[in-house]
């Protein structure tokens, strides 16, 4: 029985999270909308440290930069400004926040829902009309900026949801 057990356990820690998970918040769900495939993006949420309209400094978002992982852990695109996700066999999208959520705690950014506002290619992302970010882990800015113009990298893990309409 224990052994049984602890194979689970690991079984479990390796397994990727499912992006087709029941507790995808309301206001990131992509209702009536066909999964097409899910990546893992590995890498870190950039920013910069400026000034608001008081004068006070804080880390403001910049961009992220990321790899895309298949489930087999192979890169097989990026993840960039705009927010743009570009595939290795030269297909292209531009998102549009339109939900968020709150990550699972304070250190990691928030879950997002994102329409499609333009493309590029043939290949993969072709017919995707919607992203979701979801399984956030990482990535929060933390801690004081005391240079204007200083950049803080921060590490972050997630998975994106890429949909679809329905034909």
């Amino acid at each position: 029985m224990r052994k049984f057990l602890v194979s689970t356990v690991l079984l479990a820690a390796l397994a990727p999270a499912s992006a087709a998970s029941p507790e995808v918040p309301e206001t990131i769900a992509a209702p009536g909308e066909v999964l097409v495939m899910t990546l893992h993006a590995q890498g870190a949420q950039i920013y910069e440290c400026k000034a608001d309209t008081s004068g006070k400094l804080g880390w403001r978002f910049r961009e992220p930069v990321a790899a895309l992982l298949d489930q087999s852990g192979r890169s097989v695109g990026r993840h960039y400004a705009g927010p743009n996700w570009e595939l290795n066999d030269g297909s292209a999208i531009v998102g549009r926040i339109a939900g968020r959520a709150a990550g699972a705690t304070a250190n990691d950014i928030t879950l997002l829902k994102l329409d499609v506002t333009s493309r590029r290619g043939t290949g993969g992302l072709a017919t995707v009309t919607t992203i979701q970010r979801l399984n956030t882990r990482g990535g929060a800015a933390e801690g004081p900026c005391g240079t204007e113009g200083a950049f803080l990298s921060v590490p972050y893990a997630a998975d994106y949801a890429f949909h679809e309409r329905p034909r």
